[in-house]
C-alpha cells in the first residue's frame, strides 16, 4: 500500500514514515499542501495522512480541493486541535478520519487498518458540470462562460461547483459553509455573501444573474434566473 505522509514537522514526519515503512507501507513525505494536491492530481495513493497546520495551503482545504477534484482517497487528519467542533469541521471539509496529536501508534495503524478495509466510494466520474453558458470541468478545474475561460479562486471553485451540482436548488448560507468552508458558523460574520459577490461579478454579463438571491433563506444556481 502506498501511503503519504503531509507533514511539514521533520521530527513527526521521520516518526511517522520509520514506523510505517516498518510495518509494510510504502511512504512518501511531503511537506506542503501544494505539493499533496499537485501530486493527487497526476496518481493518487492508498491513503492520505494529512495535518492540518501547514504552510501556505492548510490541511482542510488540501481536503476540500481533493474532494472538489473528485479524488477519493482516504484521508485521515492529524493534529493538535482536538475540540468538537475542530473534528467537525475537519470531517465536513471531507476527511474520512480525523486524530488528535499526541497519539498511540497503534491506534494510528488500527486507524489506517479500518481505512483501507472500506469498499472504495463510489464517485460521480462526471467530469463536467454545465449549466446555461456556464461549463465547469472539474478534472481540469477550469470553467467558461460561452467558452471564455473564467479565472476563479480555490474557494470559488469549490462554491460555483456546489451550487453547479444541483441547478435551482436552494442552498442555505449554513450548508454552503458546511461544504465549502468545512464550518458551523461564519467565522467573519457575511464571508459567504462576500463570495458570492466575487464570483457573480466574475461569472455574469449582461442579463439577468445566474445566481439567485432567496432573501433570508439562501442562494441557488439559476442559469439566467432574476435574483
Amino acid at each position: 500500500m502506498n501511503l503519504w505522509v503531509v507533514e511539514d514537522d521533520a521530527r513527526v514526519a521521520d516518526f511517522l514514515t520509520r514506523g510505517l515503512r516498518a510495518e509494510g507501507y510504502r511512504i512518501v513525505a511531503l511537506r506542503t499542501g501544494e505539493e499533496a494536491l499537485a501530486l493527487a492530481r497526476q496518481e493518487p495513493p492508498s491513503l492520505i495522512l494529512l495535518d492540518v497546520m501547514l504552510p501556505g495551503i492548510g490541511g482542510m482545504e488540501v481536503c476540500q480541493q481533493l474532494r472538489a477534484s473528485r479524488i477519493a482517497t482516504p484521508v485521515l487528519m492529524l493534529t493538535a486541535m482536538g475540540t468538537v467542533q475542530d473534528r467537525v469541521a475537519g470531517l465536513r471539509c471531507g476527511a474520512d478520519d480525523y486524530l488528535t496529536k499526541p497519539f498511540a501508534f497503534e491506534e494510528l495503524l488500527a486507524r489506517i487498518e479500518a481505512l483501507l478495509r472500506r469498499p472504495p466510494a463510489l464517485v460521480e466520474r462526471s467530469s463536467v458540470l454545465s449549466v446555461g453558458a456556464i461549463r465547469f470541468d472539474r478534472q481540469r478545474m477550469e470553467v467558461t462562460r460561452a467558452g471564455e475561460a473564467i479565472a476563479l479562486t480555490a474557494r470559488e471553485l469549490a462554491l460555483l461547483e456546489l451550487l453547479m451540482s444541483a441547478p435551482g436548488r436552494l442552498f442555505s448560507r449554513e450548508r454552503i459553509l458546511a461544504n465549502v468552508w468545512g464550518v458551523d458558523e461564519d467565522p467573519l460574520t457575511n464571508v459567504v455573501d462576500v463570495y458570492i459577490r466575487r464570483l457573480r461579478s466574475k461569472i455574469d454579463v449582461d442579463g439577468p444573474s445566474l445566481i439567485s438571491t432567496v432573501r433570508g433563506l439562501g442562494y441557488r444556481f439559476d442559469a439566467g434566473q432574476s435574483t
